[in-house]
């Protein structure tokens, strides 16, 4: 770790925006990659990790944690591997309730038919 909280590995830290050699923090390449998701499509913590060619879904949780451009970046289609929808940041209620304005439904707290409604990033 540098002196001015930076580190050239590339990891997160506690709090600090880390920067890859694209100059993207791992929080904007995550919404990156989120940003190809469509409307009425889920994807995966796992899967925007793959993506990004690592297995770091909770570090791709923490991020949509810190998402504060809600709905503009849509980490309310970012869901569980099992298609149960997970949290968010106005509570799973209010998750649900914007999958289904986009055409996912979603019934106690899954999505329904969730394999249709994935997301398959290329690989």
């Amino acid at each position: 770790m540098r002196g001015n909280g930076v580190s050239s590995g590339g990891h997160k830290g506690k709090g600090k925006t880390i920067l890859r050699g694209n100059h993207e923090s791992f929080d904007e390449q995550c919404y990156r990659v989120l940003a190809g998701v469509p409307e009425g499509k889920v994807t995966t913590y796992g899967a925007i990790a793959a993506a990004l060619n690592g297995r770091a879904y909770r570090a791709v949780g923490r991020a949509m944690a810190r998402n504060e451009q809600l709905v503009v970046i849509p980490c309310h289609r970012v869901v569980r591997s099992d298609g149960s929808i997970g949290q968010y940041v106005h509570g799973p209620e209010r998750k649900a309730e914007l999958l289904q304005k986009e055409g996912v439904q979603v019934k106690n707290g899954r999505v329904e038919n969730f394999l249709e409604h994935l997301h398959v990033f290329p690989a």
